[in-house]
């Protein structure tokens, strides 16, 4: 049966303009490129300078400050049984890669959700493109990163921090709108300006939603980061692929146990890094 319209040529729309962005923009992707790959290898070099074990400690005892005794001794436990399996260098590039994400995620969705909690015009723009990235597969993301960064582990940091950015930018817009009305009105009664009542109350008091946004965005940025081994990401998730492409099941297992440790620890440490924060200001 003959169609009554012609196909609509999305697809190729879509490759031009990236083909455009590509030959237009090309330098700048090569310098953001060369300066994302920079900070994480600096960082997996820095993280590896330091003895395993020691690093171990030092990581236990900051869960310890931010979370429970439980938390520390788990960290700990767990950070040691993935040194013993062998996988120490491959989690330090998955965190190094995780941290990178999350950082560029955070230091752009936390100002775009003040901005959205401000405006309501912002919102009405900012929600449908949110409700379309969080729908969005997550291998969607991994091919405009290869054309405009080819592969290896930059397009797996800019394919995290798109994917993992929405949790942050909802819950920040969130907290700040839930701040109480009265408390909003007696700042304005004092003469405070809108910065002021944003830096001074609406923020201190919406820190406990906002850090469950940074929560969300690690978790999202750590499946993510797993994703990516596809495109050339190092890291566990790059050991689960080998495993899953030449059929080793121990091996699988083995690197998949070690990302649910890495999943945990940073998991707990953000939620009770919330509740301190939301402790500190009800107290």
């Amino acid at each position: 049966m003959d169609k009554l319209l012609p196909r609509l040529p999305f697809a190729d729309w879509i490759d031009d303009g990236v083909d455009w962005l590509v030959d237009t923009f090309g330098t700048i992707f090569d310098g953001i490129s060369g300066f994302l790959a920079g900070i994480v290898e600096g960082s997996v070099e820095w993280l590896n300078m330091v003895p395993s074990i020691l690093l171990a400690v030092l990581f236990s005892l900051l869960a310890w400050f931010i979370s429970t005794r439980r938390i520390a001794l788990f960290s700990l436990i767990g950070l040691l049984f993935i040194d013993y399996l062998g996988y120490w260098y491959p989690m330090l590039q998955m965190l190094a890669l995780v941290l990178t994400s999350v950082l560029f995620a955070l230091l752009i969705g936390i100002p775009i959700g003040v901005w959205g909690s401000q405006q309501a015009t912002v919102r009405k723009i900012i929600n449908p493109i949110l409700d379309l990235m969080q729908t969005m597969p997550a291998f969607v993301y991994l091919l405009p990163a290869i054309f405009f960064f080819n592969i290896g582990v930059v397009p797996g940091v800019v394919a995290s921090v798109i994917f993992s950015m929405p949790p942050t930018i909802r819950l920040t817009m969130l907290g700040i709108q839930q701040v109480p009305k009265d408390l909003i009105e007696a700042t304005e009664a004092f003469g405070s300006t809108t910065w002021q009542r944003l830096w001074k109350t609406q923020i201190p008091l919406a820190q406990p939603t906002i850090m469950a946004g940074v929560n969300q965005s690690i978790m999202l940025s750590l499946s993510m980061v797993v994703i990516a081994s596809m495109v050339g990401a190092p890291g566990l998730g790059e050991e689960v692929y080998r495993a899953v492409t030449q059929l080793k099941t121990g091996v699988g297992f083995e690197t998949g146990l070690a990302i649910v440790i890495v999943a945990i620890i940073l998991d707990r440490i953000t939620q009770h890094a919330g509740k301190k924060k939301q402790g500190g200001i009800t107290g």
